[in-house]
């Protein structure tokens, strides 16, 4: 007999139990719950789109170097963050990464087919020339370290500085004013003013003469 009281005592608590946890469950959820429910599929939405667009802007700004306009071109690169003066003619088919971290001086040219990974920051002064098939970088991997992260740094490039065809440029170099890089050289370390450097790496060759005051801006039709 009271063994079938008990039982009757636990399902009676039982059934309490639940009755209380359906009043709970269907207790409507307070305002500010029920804002984030809706905005968080926003949020995700968002962070998606901008995940997206970090790398359709690339592919629209690869888009634009194929039109053969010098004017046109320079618009657009300047809507996407490129600062580049209206002196300064940069040729077709170039590729970026971060274009907003690109500034360009007065009266320079840039050959076709360049490249530029300026998510560290890439800064040409003025009356610099570089010729065609230019790399540049400011990031790189580190290949000593066991996760194979990032490193890098911002390339500066100053006045009356002359990058031959087909440089790569490495992260956290700075080209000074008046230095020349003779194609095909890959530059790992900071070229100091007025000399000539090249080879795999890049190391001094000669002096150059100073007293530059020639003006750049030349500017191929159609490319």
């Amino acid at each position: 007999m009271k063994d079938r009281h008990a039982r009757n005592d636990s399902m009676i608590d039982a059934m309490a139990v639940n009755k209380r946890r359906t009043s709970e469950t269907q207790r409507p959820r307070p305002l500010w719950r029920r804002i984030a429910r809706q905005i968080r599929p926003l949020k995700n939405a968002h962070g998606w789109w901008v995940y997206l667009w970090a790398d359709l802007r690339l592919y629209l700004l690869t888009l634009v170097g194929y039109v053969p306009s010098h004017r046109f071109r320079r618009c657009v690169y300047r809507c996407f963050g490129v600062t580049i003066a209206r002196s300064s003619a940069l040729h077709w088919r170039a590729r970026f990464f971060a274009p907003e971290q690109l500034a360009v001086g007065e009266h320079c040219s840039i050959g076709n087919d360049a490249f530029f990974d300026a998510r560290e920051g890439i800064r040409i002064g003025a009356c610099v020339n570089i010729a065609s098939e230019v790399r540049i970088y400011t990031r790189q991997h580190d290949i000593d370290d066991p996760d194979f992260r990032e490193i890098g740094g911002p390339v500066a490039i100053h006045d009356y500085a002359y990058i031959g065809t087909r440089v790569t440029i490495l992260p956290g170099v700075t080209v000074a004013e008046g230095a020349v890089v003779a194609s095909g050289a890959v530059v790992t370390k900071d070229v100091a003013a007025y000399t000539l450097v090249g080879g795999v790496p890049a190391e001094f060759i000669r002096n150059r003469p100073r007293g530059l005051r020639y003006q750049l801006g030349y500017a191929k039709r159609f490319q």
